[in-house]
C-alpha cells in the first residue's frame, strides 16, 4: 500500500491524497480545487498527477470546494466510481458544484500583480456536474461500511463544516489489517455552531491537516463583542459600511449566528445586513435541515422555532440586479459576499466600491493564502489589482482569527489525544504552510508521535505492514 499527495501538500488548497492498494484499488481522498495561489493556480488545477479512470472510488470529506471542487473534471476524464460523503456534504457539494461551473464560465482570470485579464478555460461545465451528482453516495456517521473486500470506511464527525468528517480506512492486505486516517478539516471544540470533533479508533497512519499548526486562535467567547466594536466604529462612528469576505459555506452561517447574539442583545440596532449571495442562501436553508449537527445552544434555538440565521434587518440578494444596487446605499451597512479570500464572486466589486473610502471597513474572517486578494490586504499591501484596475488601499482592514473553522495547535493535539502515539507509525502534515508545518511536526514529536512527515507535491510515500512495537 502506498500514498500519494496531489493536493494540500505544503499548502492549503486542493486537498487531495491517493491511496493505492497492492491489487491495484485506488481510494483518492478528497479532490479538491487549488485556490489563491496567484499566476500558477490554474496550471495546478489542470492536472491531477495520476489518471482518472484507474480511481477505483473517491472518500469526500466535506463540500469545501478546496476539497471538492474538480470532482465533476476527474468525472470528465474518467472517473466512474461511487463518490461517498455524508448527507449534508452531498446536498452541499451539489449546490456549490453547480455555483463552480457557472463561475469559471462567466469569469476571466487576473494574475497576481497583473491588469490584465485572461479568459480561463473553465475545468469543467453544468454538464459535467450533472454527470458527477448522481455518483455521490451517502454514508453516515459512525458506521463502519464494506466498500469492497479488505476496505472497510468510517466517517466521524470533524467539526468544520456542516457534514464535515474525518476519514477512517480499515485496509486488509496479506491477511494483515491496518487503519489509515484522514482528518479532513478538524474543526473547533468551541465552535460557534457545531458539535466539536469527534474521538477515533487507534489509528496506524494518519494524514492530518495544519493549517493553525502554528498558532492559538483568540476565544471564541470574545467574537461577538470584537465583531460588534468594528460595527461600532465603522457603521456607527464613521457611518461607513463594514464588507465581509466569507465563504457561502460555513463562515456566513457563523457570522448569521453571531450577528443573530446581537440583535437578541438589542445591541446591533437598525443597521442593515445584506448577504450577497444566492449560494449563501440556498446554503443556510440546507443547514436549518439539520439541527442533529449543532451544538447544544443552537439546536436549543432550533427546538423552541427560533431560526438561528434570521433576524429583523437581515436581507438576502436573490438576482445580480440585487447585488448591483448594493452599489447605491449611502446609508451605513453590513455586506457579507463571497469568497471568503476574496479570489472570486461578487465580493470583488464591493470591495472595489468602498476599498478608496477610510470610512468604510474590510474585515477578513478566515484564513487568506499569500497570493489572493484578501492574503494581499492581510499583508497590508497599500494598493491592489481588482478586475484588472488599481485601487489605493484606503479603508481599514481588520482581520478576525477568533472566526476561523479550523482548530489551533491546541485543538489539533486535542484531536490526536485519543490515540497512542507509540502506536502510530507516520502522522503525515498535509494542508498548511511549510514553516507552520515544521512547527506542528515539533509539537507533536514532542508528544511522543515521533515519525512525523511533510510531504511534498506529488510525493508517494509507501506504507509499512511491519507494527510497531508498543
Amino acid at each position: 500500500m502506498r500514498i500519494a499527495f496531489h493536493g494540500a501538500a505544503q499548502t492549503v488548497t486542493g486537498s487531495k491524497h491517493l491511496i493505492t492498494l497492492e491489487d491495484g484499488t485506488a481510494i483518492l481522498l478528497d479532490c479538491g480545487m487549488f485556490q489563491g495561489m496567484g499566476a500558477q493556480t490554474e496550471s495546478l488545477n489542470q492536472s491531477f498527477g495520476f489518471d482518472a479512470a484507474q480511481v477505483s472510488f473517491v472518500i469526500l470529506s466535506h463540500a469545501h470546494i478546496d476539497h471538492s471542487g474538480l470532482l465533476p473534471k476527474l468525472v470528465k476524464e474518467g472517473f466512474k466510481g461511487k463518490i461517498y460523503c455524508t448527507a449534508p456534504t452531498r446536498q452541499l457539494a451539489s449546490i456549490l458544484l453547480l455555483d463552480s461551473a457557472n463561475i469559471q464560465k462567466n469569469t476571466a482570470h487576473t494574475p497576481h500583480g497583473s491588469k490584465e485579464e485572461i479568459p480561463s478555460d473553465p475545468f469543467y461545465d453544468v454538464d459535467d456536474v450533472i454527470a458527477t451528482l448522481p455518483l455521490l453516495e451517502v454514508v453516515d456517521y459512525n458506521t463502519w461500511t464494506v466498500l469492497q473486500p479488505g476496505v472497510e470506511l468510517l466517517l466521524t464527525d470533524a467539526g468544520h463544516l456542516l457534514g464535515s468528517a474525518a476519514v477512517h480506512l480499515k485496509i486488509t492486505e496479506d491477511d494483515i489489517t491496518q487503519q489509515v486516517t484522514f482528518s479532513g478539516d478538524i474543526g473547533r471544540y468551541r465552535h460557534p455552531l457545531l458539535c466539536p470533533p469527534q474521538e477515533f479508533p487507534q489509528a496506524d497512519y494518519i494524514i492530518m491537516e495544519s493549517t493553525y499548526g502554528a498558532s492559538l486562535h483568540d476565544p471564541l467567547f470574545s467574537t461577538t463583542d470584537e465583531l460588534m466594536k468594528l460595527i461600532q466604529d465603522t457603521c456607527i462612528r464613521k457611518k461607513g459600511k463594514l464588507v465581509i469576505p466569507a465563504f457561502s459555506l460555513g463562515r456566513t452561517q457563523e457570522l448569521l449566528v453571531y450577528l443573530k447574539q446581537l440583535t437578541l442583545e438589542n445591541r446591533l440596532g437598525d443597521i442593515p445586513v445584506i448577504v450577497d449571495s444566492p449560494l449563501s442562501l440556498a446554503a443556510t436553508e440546507i443547514f436549518t435541515e439539520y439541527t442533529n449537527c449543532f451544538n447544544e445552544r443552537i439546536a436549543a434555538l432550533a427546538q423552541a422555532n427560533e431560526n438561528p440565521f434570521e433576524f429583523p434587518g437581515l436581507h438576502w440578494t436573490r438576482c445580480v440586479e440585487d447585488s448591483i444596487k448594493i452599489k447605491g446605499i449611502t446609508e451605513p451597512a453590513i455586506i457579507i459576499a463571497a469568497s471568503g479570500m476574496a479570489d472570486a464572486g461578487r465580493i470583488r466589486h464591493h470591495i472595489a466600491d468602498t476599498i478608496q473610502d477610510a470610512n468604510n471597513t474590510i474585515l477578513l474572517v478566515g484564513y487568506c493564502a499569500p497570493g489572493s486578494l484578501g492574503g494581499q490586504l492581510l499583508s497590508g499591501a497599500q494598493e491592489v489589482v481588482i478586475n484588472g484596475q488599481e485601487y489605493p488601499v484606503m479603508a481599514s482592514v481588520k482581520s478576525m482569527s477568533s472566526m476561523s473553522a479550523h482548530g489551533d495547535y491546541e485543538n489539533l493535539c486535542q484531536f490526536l489525544a485519543c490515540q497512542e502515539p507509540a502506536a502510530v507509525k507516520k502522522i503525515f502534515l498535509v494542508h498548511g504552510e511549510p514553516k507552520v508545518q515544521e512547527e506542528l511536526q515539533k509539537r507533536l514529536q514532542h508528544k511522543g508521535f515521533m515519525q512525523v512527515h511533510i510531504p511534498e507535491l506529488h510525493e508517494v510515500c509507501a506504507l509499512s505492514q511491519v507494527p510497531v512495537a508498543v
